[in-house]
């Protein structure tokens, strides 16, 4: 485990990145009518030596007596949250937090962190905006992880929905990066450092390495070159919640980061991070216990409407459902050795609602550094191990391997976001609950430090995450030759194409149950009509869509009897574009024998 900053992050030590590049965190959101009052950023001349944070907890609602009374008692409210009833205070006072406690309506009051705020919230940098590297590598299908999940599969199925949105609440994310931008999502991504929003360009930007990685592993796009991710069809919004300089999530950050989610319309955040400085807050300690329950209310504001958070279970290979010691906080300044008990949590993935990660390596396996607990664990996912990381996409353009819980925790998201896009009605419960129904057993190895059943284990919770299982998909892959087509053609209105797909090195005819996966991105899919081709021009058709069937895009998989067709040849995708107004395009196409 990497001690003091890197902690926060959900990697261990040996999760170095490929390009040697230390891991980091992201940045504040724009403000809405329910997120913070103040969206911009103050004058810098407000800030002062000594300045420390504090959240102020009142009833939801109308804060402005509470409000009125920080500057009162010798503070300044930097962001508030009338719809959990938190703000976001400052102060030079050591005296604050006490006074505070004694105005009618403060519920609780505590500081966020042991150490000053830095200058630049007042008037914050721009994160930089890498120069890009054009990647050579061709994009590959069959990486360790996404197989083992069986996300290769599912894509048969769905790639996802773009109106399914993901939230990377990390370090930022690198929205120009070849394999991200055409997924990326600027006009819901902002900033979140230091507990308020900012939405000026780029604010979202990576202040490291992380939040570039995981985004890549929820949906990098499947484009022919680089990377896939598990949703390579859904889009990512960054809300950059880490501090540059240092790279902590202060709760402040996590505060703004999960109102801005449900503000914002995010089906599924993913949190891999813990929020500093304490690795576990617990609630007979004043600060702590304020940290708590401003975050728990943020989660339950997210999630009402219609947010469901995924996050990791950290790297420390700990036991969370038998904690004793926590040696590693506060990482802001000088961490001390206290005795802690299970009702300490680990913020956000112990708090109730979030769907907790644990990491598994390559095979069905507990990866060395992931922390464990029967009753804490939802669910495991492909973290890296050892030689055997996770390739992802790295700020600049590049690529790289790391491995850590933080890698395993997307994974679950991506799983998440499929289901929303073929189950769109599905509320948070829903999916939170699917998820696990979905996942597959894992019985515990000879290990006793595994507790529980097959079922339900302290290691792997429900199981390892199924992505094929989680879209409807068929449990059994199919084992003929596979053969796909990647390059996009145009729909026109009103207009006829085909997409060719030429086939060899298969003896005989076709078989009578001859797979056809469909990737069409096409808006208003009540204006297509959908055929295959076979090489001597017979005819095959998928689906006539319903003329009202006011759906976005195709990712389907059709049995076709083509027993009476010799498999090699040319084989084409047709559709038709029979109506006005939308267009779109073939983005793949695939046969299986």
């Amino acid at each position: 485990m990497i001690r003091h900053i890197r902690t926060r992050f959900r990697a261990p030590a040996a999760a170095a990145l490929a390009i040697g590049a230390t891991l980091a965190f992201v940045t504040p959101a724009t403000a809405t009518a329910s997120t913070a009052t103040t969206t911009a950023p103050q004058a810098a001349a407000a800030w002062a030596a000594g300045t420390r944070a504090y959240l102020v907890i009142t009833t939801p609602g109308d804060t402005s007596a509470v409000r009125a009374a920080v500057a009162t008692k010798g503070g300044s409210v930097f962001a508030s949250y009338d719809a959990i009833g938190v703000i976001v205070a400052h102060s030079t006072s050591t005296g604050f937090a006490a006074a505070m406690r004694t105005v009618s309506g403060v519920q609780q009051v505590g500081a966020t962190r042991t150490s000053d705020v830095p200058a630049d919230a007042y008037n914050p940098a721009l994160p930089a905006n890498p120069a890009q590297t054009p990647t050579t590598l061709n994009e590959s299908l069959t990486r360790w992880d996404m197989t083992q999940i069986k996300a290769d599969q599912a894509w048969g199925v769905t790639t996802g929905s773009a109106s399914v949105k993901v939230g990377v609440l990390d370090t930022g994310v690198d929205d120009k990066h070849q394999d991200i931008a055409p997924n990326f999502n600027a006009a819901d991504s902002a900033s979140c450092a230091y507990g308020k929003a900012d939405t000026r360009t780029g604010a979202w930007r990576d202040v490291g390495t992380h939040g570039t990685h995981v985004a890549g592993t929820i949906a990098a796009a499947k484009n022919g070159k680089g990377v896939v991710g598990v949703a390579p069809g859904v889009k990512i919004s960054s809300v950059r919640i880490a501090e540059p300089g240092s790279s902590l999530f202060f709760a402040e950050n996590t505060i703004c980061g999960f109102m801005w989610a449900g503000d914002h319309g995010f089906k599924v955040t993913n949190n891999s991070y813990y929020t500093d400085p304490w690795q576990f807050n617990c609630p007979d300690n004043v600060d702590q216990a304020a940290i708590i329950e401003g975050v728990k209310r943020a989660q339950e504001y997210a999630e009402s409407r219609g947010s469901l958070q995924i996050a990791a279970a950290g790297n420390s290979n700990l036991d969370l459902a038998n904690k004793t010691t926590d040696t590693e906080s506060p990482n802001d300044s000088t961490p001390v050795t206290r005795t802690i008990t299970n009702a300490c949590l680990d913020i956000p993935t112990e708090l109730p609602g979030v769907v907790t990660v644990a990491a598994t390596g390559k095979g069905n396996v507990k990866a060395s550094y992931s922390n464990y607990g029967n009753g804490v664990i939802d669910i495991a996912a492909p973290g890296g191990d050892g030689a055997s990381g996770v390739y992802s996409t790295l700020p600049g353009g590049k690529y790289g391997n790391s491995n850590g819980t933080s890698m395993a925790s997307p994974h679950v998201a991506g799983v998440a976001a499929l289901m929303a896009s073929v189950n769109p009605s599905y509320t948070p419960a829903d999916i939170r609950a699917k998820l696990g129904v979905q996942a597959t057993d894992t019985a515990c190895p000879s290990d006793s430090r595994c507790t529980g059943t097959t079922g339900k284990n302290g290691f792997f919770g429900e199981g390892q995450t199924d992505a094929l299982k989680a879209v409807g998909g068929a449990t059994t892959p199919p084992t003929g030759p596979y053969f796909e087509t990647t390059t996009d053609v145009a729909i026109a209105d009103n207009a006829t194409v085909e997409s060719p797909l030429t086939v060899s090195g298969v003896s005989g005819n076709a078989p009578a149950t001859l797979k056809v996966g469909v990737d069409i991105k096409h808006t208003y899919r009540g204006d297509l009509v959908v055929s295959l081709v076979a090489p001597d021009g017979t005819v095959y058709p998928l689906e006539d869509f319903a003329n009202n069937d006011g759906t976005d895009n195709v990712a389907k998989v059709y049995t076709v009897n083509a027993s009476a067709e010799v498999a090699n040849g040319t084989w084409k995708l047709r559709v038709a574009d029979v109506a006005s107004q939308d267009t779109g395009r073939i983005d793949a196409w695939n046969l299986t024998f």
